[in-house]
C-alpha cells in the first residue's frame, strides 16, 4: 500500500482555519516540557515536531479501530484527506523516513498537542514520548524504553503506579505454530489487539463463520486474481460513495472481502480452542510466565522457543536496569489497540483507582516503517505519556477492558 510521500508539504492548521491546539494547553506546559525534554535529551533522544495536520490514509490503514473512530478529519483545497494528529508514532515515523539519505537509525523525543474524541476528557491534550529506530539489540532497547517511561513518571511525581506488560510476538508465534487459515488468524489478531480474545470470543471463533450477507460478492471473488478482485471491491465502494466504514478505508474493506473469499469458512477446532485458552490464561511474574509458556510449548509440541527466549532475554535486561520484575504484571492476553505493534507492549497506570486510564503506553513496532514505505522492516520501539492524566488528581476510570485501549 503506497502512502502519501512524507516529503509533501502539508498545510498548517492555521492555513485552513483550524486551531493549532497549543493555545488551550499553555498553562503548566513549560515546566513539564523542560523536565521531560531534558530527561529524553540526556538519554540520547533529539526533539522533533511533526506537523499537526497529517495525511489521513496512514492512520486509517495502520491504527487500531478504536483510534480510527475518534480522529478529527478534514481536507485541503486540493481535496487531500487530512486529520489532526491523533498520536505521534506515525508522524515521527514519517518524519524519519523523509530525512535525506534515509537513515536506518534515529532516536527522537516529542512534546505537543494531539487530538481525538475522548469520553469524559478533553479532545485536545498534550503527549510526550520517544521513538527509537534501528537498534538491533531489540530486547535491550525494549528494557530501556520501559526504564525511561518509569523514570519520566518519577520526574513528574506521578505517585504509586501499576505496570502491565505483554508481547504481541508471542501471540503471533502461537498463530504461526498452529498453522491457522488466513481468515481465522486475521480474526484472532484483530480480537487480540482489541483485548477481546476471551472465552466468549474464542467460542465464537470455534464455529465457522456462516454469514450470508455478502454471499453473492464472495462467490464472485473466489478464484479471481487478488489484485483485480481488490480493485473490483474498491470500485463498488466508490460507486456507492463509500470511502470509509467505522474508520476502515475502502482498501481495508476490500482486503477483508478478499480474505473471506480466499479462505472460505474457517474456525478453531476443540483442541486449538483449549490451547488458546491455556495460552491466554498465563499471567503473573514475567519469569514465571516464561516457564509456563515453555511448558505449553512442550506439551503441545508447538514451536514457541524463539519467542519465549525473547521474553527471557528482555526480563534479564530489565533486571540489569534495576527494574523489579515482581512490580510488573505480565499477561499473555495483554495487547494494545493499535494495529502496528509486533512485540513487547506495556501500559502504566495509577495504582488507584483500579480502572484508571493509562498514564504511559508503548511497545515495539518493527513493521511500521516498511508499511509506511521504507522497503524493509526496521527495528522500532517507543512510548507516549498522557500529560493531563499524569498531573490529574481525579482522573476518570476506564470502562473498557484493562490494557486494551489507547484513548
Amino acid at each position: 500500500m503506497a502512502f502519501p510521500d512524507p516529503t509533501i508539504t502539508i498545510p498548517s492548521a492555521e492555513d485552513i482555519g483550524l486551531p493549532s491546539g497549543g493555545s488551550n494547553l499553555a498553562k503548566g506546559r513549560s515546566s513539564d516540557e523542560a523536565k521531560l525534554i531534558d530527561l529524553f535529551a540526556r538519554r540520547g533522544f533529539t526533539r522533533v515536531e511533526p506537523p499537526v495536520l497529517q495525511p489521513l490514509e496512514p492512520f486509517l490503514e495502520l491504527s487500531g479501530e478504536d483510534l480510527r473512530r475518534r480522529m478529527f478529519v478534514t481536507g485541503d483545497a486540493e481535496a487531500r484527506e487530512l486529520c489532526l494528529r491523533p498520536e505521534y508514532t506515525i508522524p515521527v515515523s514519517r518524519w524519519h523516513l523523509a530525512l535525506p539519505g534515509s537513515p536506518r537509525a534515529g532516536a527522537y523525543a516529542y512534546f505537543g498537542p494531539v487530538f481525538r474524541f475522548r469520553d469524559g476528557e478533553a479532545n485536545e491534550f498534550l503527549q510526550s514520548g520517544v521513538e527509537d529506530f534501528g537498534r538491533q539489540d531489540r530486547e535491550a532497547a525494549d528494557a530501556e524504553i520501559l526504564d525511561l517511561a518509569l523514570e519520566a513518571l518519577r520526574e513528574m511525581s506521578a505517585g504509586p503506579i501499576t505496570t502491565s506488560v505483554g508481547d504481541v510476538g508471542l501471540f503471533s508465534a502461537l498463530l504461526e505454530a498452529m498453522r491457522l487459515s488466513g481468515s481465522t488468524a486475521r480474526r484472532l489478531r484483530r480480537a487480540y489487539a482489541a483485548g477481546k480474545v476471551g472465552t466468549r470470543a474464542l467460542a465464537t471463533l470455534s464455529s465457522p463463520s456462516t454469514s450470508q450477507n455478502h454471499a453473492g460478492l464472495l462467490a464472485a471473488l473466489q478464484g479471481q486474481d487478488p489484485a483485480a478482485a481488490r480493485l473490483f471491491v474498491e470500485d463498488i465502494l466508490k460507486i456507492a460513495g463509500i470511502s470509509t466504514i467505522s474508520g476502515r478505508s475502502a482498501h481495508q474493506i476490500a482486503a477483508r472481502f478478499l480474505d473471506q473469499a480466499t479462505n472460505g469458512p474457517s474456525g478453531l477446532s476443540e483442541e486449538q480452542l483449549k490451547i488458546f485458552e491455556r495460552f491466554l490464561a498465563i499471567a503473573g511474574h514475567p519469569d514465571e510466565a516464561a516457564d509456563a509458556l515453555r511448558a505449553l510449548a512442550s506439551d503441545t509440541k508447538l514451536e514457541l522457543g524463539r519467542a519465549v527466549e525473547t521474553l527471557e532475554i528482555r526480563n534479564g535486561f530489565m533486571e540489569a536496569r534495576g527494574i523489579d520484575l515482581s512490580s510488573l504484571h505480565f499477561s499473555a492476553s495483554f495487547g494494545r489497540n493499535l494495529d502496528y505493534y509486533t512485540g513487547f507492549v506495556f501500559e502504566i497506570r495509577k495504582a488507584e483507582p483500579a480502572a484508571s486510564k493509562p498514564l504511559v503506553g508503548g511497545g515495539r513496532y518493527d513493521g511500521l516503517l516498511r508499511r509506511l514505505g521504507s522497503g524493509e522492516d526496521v527495528p522500532a520501539v517507543g512510548c507516549s505519556m498522557w500529560l493531563d492524566r499524569v498531573s490529574s488528581q481525579g482522573q476518570g476510570t476506564d470502562r473498557r477492558a484493562e490494557g486494551t485501549q489507547v484513548s
